[in-house]
């Protein structure tokens, strides 16, 4: 029986089986892994003390949002902005996409939303530090800050709460800065992290896959101008009615998510 002629594999997926091959080898080396594990724990508890211990942040960041159609076509909403921040209770965040362009700002009382393409604007009264705010954003107002995981002081316990499985990737570049790259798994979600290296371990990149989600669509964060100290001009954190925006109930102010008002949310696998 004359035997069928082997086809030779396209160098890109050639190139693609081999390194597939290379990283289960080294993720899978027993006693070497546990201890990448450990470093990589070590690793995001150095970025979460470092980012605890400063009292000014700013810098600018880019979001990317993937969208699952019914018919599994993944669509990738952009959008970039930037976030000042001044502990225990200033934040200013702006984001600028394809459905919105939105301002938050809050002075320690006063949570104020300005959607300037309506050029309205909504206030609530949320009294008390940034991660309060967070947490009321997220839980109540259903309104989350962008990598706000990231602006927690217990960043650490946050991040780390139901991980089973911590990979130690190496370093990687983003943005021209090495970094080294992260990733860790839940039951619910996959997600990576690339933290600067050097005196100042901020995070470059974060991603979160929703691996229990239909296709498993992700949601990353790029940053990028970080600044610290010092080099964060102090801003006055009070909302300005500049352009005369009209004061509405903030059910009534739409399209200020990422996520555009008109689009469904979809189901689990």
């Amino acid at each position: 029986m004359t035997k069928a002629p082997q086809r030779a594999l396209h160098p890109a997926v050639a190139a693609v089986s081999s390194a597939a091959l290379g990283l289960m080898i080294t993720l899978g080396s027993g006693s070497a892994a546990s201890a990448a594990d450990a470093d990589a724990k070590k690793l995001v508890k150095t970025m979460s003390d470092y980012l605890a211990a400063e009292k000014a942040i700013s810098f600018s960041y880019d979001t990317n949002l993937e969208v699952v159609t019914v018919d599994h076509q993944k669509l990738l909403l952009a959008s970039s902005g930037k976030i000042e921040m001044g502990r225990p209770d200033k934040l200013r965040v702006t984001r600028f996409g394809g459905f919105a362009n939105v301002e938050v700002t809050f002075d320690g009382k006063t949570l104020s939303l300005l959607g300037k393409n309506a050029n309205l604007y909504a206030q609530v009264e949320v009294p008390g530090t940034v991660d309060h705010l967070i947490d009321e954003l997220r839980d109540k107002l259903h309104r989350p800050v962008p990598g706000a995981d990231l602006l927690l002081p217990d960043a650490y316990d946050e991040l780390m709460r139901d991980v089973v499985d911590v990979k130690d990737l190496g370093s990687g570049v983003i943005g021209g800065v090495e970094c080294d790259h992260l990733a860790f798994r839940t039951k619910e979600v996959d997600w990576q992290i690339w933290i600067a290296q050097g005196e100042h371990p901020y995070p470059c990149r974060y991603v979160i896959t929703a691996s229990q989600v239909d296709q498993g669509p992700q949601y990353s964060i790029q940053i990028s101008d970080w600044k610290t100290g010092t080099d964060v001009v102090a801003n006055d954190f009070g909302f300005k009615n500049t352009t005369n925006a009209k004061k509405v109930d903030l059910t009534k102010l739409a399209d200020i998510d990422e996520l555009p008002d008109h689009f469904a949310m979809g189901g689990t696998k």
